[in-house]
């Protein structure tokens, strides 16, 4: 049985405190990543080639035969792969992250939190923006130097507004824009969920990625040296859309559809890079009262291996999508299955019972409540 996540009271990251299972890191992701290394990789394949002919295998060998088309057929995927991303994103463009300013939103826990810690320990210059409030002491144990923290509420335009001058005056304008905000899981049908919910989810996800854009951007086209990426952090549950998570669902969906357009209306700007970034369920307090329906196919992610893969990717200077775990990346292809085969798929992955089976604490315990005050009543 999977362990149960707990919040520390010094961190918004869960600290794992049972012991996890033999196979808990047995799984799709690890298996494709060793096979990536070993018998997917082009490397490999042609060693084996060299090792038959130190043997003297003669080349008309079918042995010898199938091991150079092996090699070969890697090889030419290998290829195809950097030729189809220079194609489609353009050639990378120069980060120096000693030149950089990052901003950050969402960036005073989970994922985005360590986004900012990483960038810092570079000597990045980074803003975080966040509707927390931070004592300046608690700034320092949290970031470190190099970061300029901003209580700002993303969804509010003016407040945008009025930290765009404060983050150009203190730092100067971004050149690497990472939108990390997101609004909490209600976790309720849509039948039952308070329109006021569904606004503020809306609101949070989507509008304030817009408002966000509309800020930011135009003067990092225009005013940083080496261009700039933008990083829109979004969801495969968008595309996929459980059960009872319709306001999640629609603001992601939405949020995935705002990157691709913009990005589509910005294509003439070679200098500015886009970068998408699609995942399945990490182990933050976001969704950490919900059970992935298969550990095995679809593991939750580490927050810190999320960040890094970000990280590496604005550094490399290239735009793209990066979506986490395995089976973020078939996504695409479930879109096109027969309405008959994608719901036998949904019924075997349980991904429709994930939410109805693990109700919030805050609302079990005011079930609890209220069945307790009943009684006293009967």
């Amino acid at each position: 049985m999977e362990s149960l996540p707990k919040v520390s009271s010094r961190s918004t990251l869960p600290v794992l405190t049972a012991p996890k299972p033999w196979n808990y890191h047995l799984t799709l992701d690890t298996l494709l990543k060793v096979c990536g290394k070993t018998i997917f990789s082009p490397f490999i394949g042609w060693v084996i080639v060299l090792c038959l002919r130190a043997q003297v295998t003669p080349v008309t060998d079918t042995a010898f035969i199938l091991s150079v088309i092996y090699a070969t057929t890697l090889t030419i995927l290998l290829v195809a792969r950097v030729i189809n991303q220079r194609i489609a994103y353009g050639v990378p463009r120069q980060v120096d992250p000693a030149n950089e300013v990052v901003l950050v939103t969402g960036g005073a826990s989970g994922l985005g939190l360590l986004i900012a810690q990483i960038y810092a320990m570079k000597g990045t210059s980074v803003a975080v923006m966040d509707i927390r409030k931070m004592s300046d002491k608690e700034q320092d144990e949290v970031f470190g130097e190099n970061v300029h923290y901003i209580t700002c509420d993303v969804g509010d335009r003016r407040a945008l507004e009025s930290a765009k001058e404060e983050v150009e005056q203190q730092l100067g304008p971004p050149s690497i824009i990472i939108n990390c905000a997101a609004a909490g899981i209600h976790g309720r049908p849509l039948l039952h969920l308070p329109a006021q919910d569904f606004e503020k989810t809306v609101r949070t996800n989507l509008m304030a990625a817009f408002s966000l854009y509309q800020t930011f951007v135009p003067n990092m086209m225009t005013e940083t040296e080496n261009g700039g990426t933008i990083v829109t952090v979004s969801s495969v549950l968008g595309q996929l859309s459980p059960a009872g998570l319709s306001d999640y669902s629609a603001s992601k969906a939405g949020l995935s559809a705002l990157h691709r357009t913009m990005e589509a209306e910005l294509r003439g700007e070679e200098h500015i890079k886009f970068l998408l970034v699609e995942t399945g369920q990490m182990a933050t307090p976001l969704f950490g009262w919900i059970r992935t329906p298969s550990h095995f196919f679809a593991p939750v992610l580490d927050p810190l291996e999320v960040a890094r893969e970000i990280v590496d990717a604005v550094d490399s200077g290239r735009g793209g999508v990066v979506r986490l775990p395995t089976f973020a990346t078939l996504v695409s292809w479930y879109a096109v299955l027969p309405g008959a085969i994608q719901l036998i798929a949904r019924y075997l992955s349980r991904i429709d019972n994930a939410v109805a089976s693990a109700t919030p604490q805050t609302e079990r315990r005011e079930t609890r409540i209220s069945q307790q005050t009943e009684k006293k009543v009967d």
